[in-house]
């Protein structure tokens, strides 16, 4: 692939990249609940799930979704869930009293902040169809398709990578400025923020 090539593919995509969707809300959501370090695993798990449907797009599983409307509509659905399930649980902890002890958060969630950053990309079938509709317009058809959409598809993530983390950084600083312990009010404010967010994200999924 050559430098044009590749340069005009960032351009393109890179506006997507920074539009608010599920994925950058999610990463925002952990970011104002457990500062930069919940951020960052989140962007890890988000940037994992872009590497499956890397995977999909470049063995041409991509187009089978795209050709199978029902398949479209039951992954979109089971996003449109996930989404909401989280919004309800962060909106249920922010009706409880009591503070939060941010260490406890970052030693406990590690695994789980990279799993479900996983799973909220994983389960996001626009970014699917994103690869089916970008990326082969910078493919070229004298060449093999797999290798292409690789190279493509690792700019792309690297692009969410640098984004998202950006983003947990300077969100985190601000959640993290009052100490290891956030305190009840403030917590139950953060918590009520992300769950909004979520339940934004999942509402932009159901109606897109």
């Amino acid at each position: 692939m050559d430098l044009h090539t590749a340069a005009l593919f960032c351009a393109t995509v890179f506006p997507l990249i920074c539009t608010p969707g599920p994925d950058m809300l999610f990463v925002a959501s952990q970011s104002l609940g457990g500062g930069a370090a919940a951020g960052l695993r989140a962007t890890a798990g988000v940037c994992a799930g872009y590497l499956l449907h890397s995977l999909l797009a470049a063995l041409g599983l991509a187009a089978l979704v795209a050709a199978s409307p029902p398949l479209f509509q039951a992954l979109r659905w089971i996003g449109v869930a996930y989404l909401a399930w989280l919004a309800f649980k962060l909106l249920r902890s922010a009706l409880r009293r009591g503070a939060l002890d941010l260490r406890a958060v970052e030693s406990g969630g590690r695994r789980d902040a990279l799993r479900r950053g996983f799973l909220t990309a994983a389960l996001n079938p626009k970014g699917m169809m994103v690869y089916l509709a970008i990326l082969p317009q910078f493919m070229r058809a004298d060449a093999p398709a797999a290798p292409q959409a690789i190279a493509l598809s690792a700019l792309f993530v690297a692009g969410c990578a640098l984004v998202y983390a950006a983003l947990s950084l300077v969100l985190g600083r601000g959640a993290r400025g009052g100490g290891s312990t956030l305190g009840g009010r403030r917590r139950r404010w953060i918590d009520g923020l992300a769950g909004g967010l979520i339940a934004a994200a999942a509402g932009k999924l159901a109606l897109s």
